[in-house]
């Protein structure tokens, strides 16, 4: 970490506890907000694939949406989906494949990332995002999600009707809401009654505990077919908890493990972009 990041995040930490001493609820609202917001938005220049897409500008709620599309009126449709603090054009290694193969492809950023508009996003928002995409460029037959994306992903289709010829992708999938709320938690040295507040929010926010924004409580209600990569030194993500949906032992979902390709890594790795593909692909 660079010192002018040290000194912010000492800077953020110093007044968080300081407002928790004051009103342990105030400071929840304050961390909740910066749980919410990414740090980085991921405006590089376009990948080439990226220059051929159809530029696609779609309103959702308070945002506007910024997309691509490749291929339009082709027989599949597939959606790609990124992650917190990412954007769709880091995916433009799957673009021709999947093209390649019958698949229309719909890529778009999420709100508050890349080139679309908004601060601030959350479980719900992104959940129904992908949702509005489905049902005006839609129905989709596949879906990719990384990350956070996955989790969005998995809480869509518990809404969405599908059938078990829906294929789906995850990547070091955000697994579990809790886990990630412990560690932005530790990261921000938060004490207990802030959490308890934090978690506060949430449940009267969405009207769910924290607990309930889980893949592995949502993949029960999920019909499609889901091929699962994760790597064992995922830190952001951990593999712990994927394991346990692992063990679960659902019929309908592949888990494909590896080791040292960390979170990010992980899809750009061209043993992964191999089975991805061949498994969208393959009729």
């Amino acid at each position: 970490m660079k010192l002018a990041q040290r000194l912010a995040l000492g800077y953020i930490r110093t007044r968080l506890r300081l407002l928790s001493k004051l009103s342990p609820a105030k400071a929840a609202e304050k961390a909740f907000d910066l749980f919410c917001t990414p740090q980085v938005r991921n405006r590089k220049k376009f990948p080439p694939v990226f220059e051929k897409a159809e530029k696609l500008h779609i309103p959702f709620r308070d945002f506007r949406l910024a997309g691509y599309r490749w291929n339009k009126g082709a027989g599949r449709k597939i959606m790609i989906i990124h992650g917190f603090e990412s954007s769709v054009i880091n995916y433009d290694r799957y673009i021709k494949p999947f093209t390649d193969c019958g698949y229309e492809v719909v890529a778009f950023d999420a709100p508050a990332h890349g080139r679309s508009t908004g601060k601030r996003i959350n479980a719900l928002i992104f959940k129904d995002f992908i949702k509005h995409i489905h049902t005006r460029l839609g129905p989709m037959d596949a879906f990719m999600a990384h990350s956070f994306g996955g989790l969005a992903l998995c809480l869509a289709l518990e809404e969405l009707e599908h059938t078990a010829e829906m294929k789906i992708v995850l990547v070091a999938p955000l697994t579990e809401t809790t886990t990630s709320m412990q560690l932005f938690y530790h990261f921000l040295q938060l004490d207990k009654p802030v959490q308890k507040e934090f978690e506060n929010i949430i449940t009267v926010m969405g009207k769910q505990p924290p607990a309930w924004y889980s893949i592995r409580r949502a993949v029960h209600q999920i019909r499609a077919r889901v091929l699962w990569f994760h790597d064992e030194e995922d830190n952001l993500t951990p593999f712990a908890d994927a394991l346990k949906v692992k063990k679960d032992h659902h019929p309908h979902i592949e888990f494909v493990i590896s080791k040292g390709l960390g979170h990010r890594r992980i899809y750009r790795d061209n043993e992964v972009k191999k089975k991805i593909v061949g498994f969208f692909c393959k009729s």
